[in-house]
């Protein structure tokens, strides 16, 4: 059993209400999500789970509530300032850049690390040039790690939806995040790819160790995993603990085990699709 160090939050959401003119997408939506432990969100469509991921990442600014990354207000912060501190997402519709390579979709998220901007590279080569190749290390042990090595040269738009999701999973974690937010990663995917992408969840969160020496994320893992999917066969193999959203509330939260024998949730949403 975990100590209670180990389950310490790193984000709290309070009261969160998020609204579009007259329809409520988020209801006082709270919860804490804490280190060492893979969160899943569940619900019936339009329940408020991709909101409420859009609210985290900074996409969406929320009327009413605080979300807390630690003890930072990060509510109304920009996305690419919540990806510099370690907060990072997939999205439901795949947002790649479809007319480059899968190399250079995943290189593209290391902008936020680069420290020689165009005028450094002009005056000191030699180091934006050591940068870069770091930079691209990094980006090959992904590739590696999601084993879509064959593909690192091919133009994103003419790849399969399986291995397009993979490449935005891999942009994800050239982040590096301390949480990583996957909105419906096995969405429209057969049952291979699903195994594939749900082991590729599991490894990145427990970590490589000494395969991946030099990459933080890989070698040590990513401790704290939001997972927003309706596979629920996936969903009770991989969870930790789950909350169910409906119509913006949260109904529920608990196990695998009391979610699935929870009336209200069988009512709302296991009971739909039994």
């Amino acid at each position: 059993m975990n100590d209670v160090a180990d389950k310490e939050t790193v984000l709290r959401i309070e009261n969160v209400s998020l609204s579009f003119g007259g329809v409520n997408a988020l209801s006082g939506v709270s919860l804490d999500v804490n280190n060492n432990e893979i969160l899943a969100i569940i619900g019936p469509n339009g329940a408020g789970k991709t909101a409420l991921l859009n609210c985290i990442s900074g996409f969406y600014k929320p009327q009413r509530g605080q979300i807390y990354f630690h003890e930072t207000k990060i509510a109304r912060q920009r996305p690419d300032r919540l990806a510099r501190m370690g907060i990072a997402r997939t999205f439901q519709n795949i947002e790649l850049y479809t007319g480059l390579s899968t190399q250079d979709n995943i290189m593209a998220a290391r902008h936020v690390f680069m420290k020689q901007n165009f005028v450094d590279g002009a005056l000191y080569y030699g180091r934006s040039r050591r940068e870069e190749i770091k930079h691209r290390q990094t980006v090959e042990e992904i590739i590696d790690f999601l084993e879509i090595q064959s593909i690192r040269k091919q133009v994103v738009e003419a790849l399969p939806y399986g291995l397009r999701k993979r490449v935005e999973l891999g942009r994800a974690l050239a982040l590096e995040p301390k949480v990583l937010l996957l909105d419906e990663p096995m969405a429209g995917m057969n049952l291979e790819e699903k195994e594939d992408i749900a082991r590729f969840i599991l490894d990145v969160y427990e970590g490589q160790g000494d395969t991946y020496p030099d990459n933080p994320v890989l070698r040590d893992g990513i401790r704290s995993i939001i997972l927003v999917e309706h596979d629920m066969g996936v969903v009770m193999d991989i969870a930790e603990r789950i909350a169910v959203l409906n119509f913006g509330r949260k109904i529920a939260e608990g196990t695998p085990d009391q979610i699935k024998s929870d009336p209200e949730v069988i009512e709302a949403y296991l009971g739909q699709e039994a």
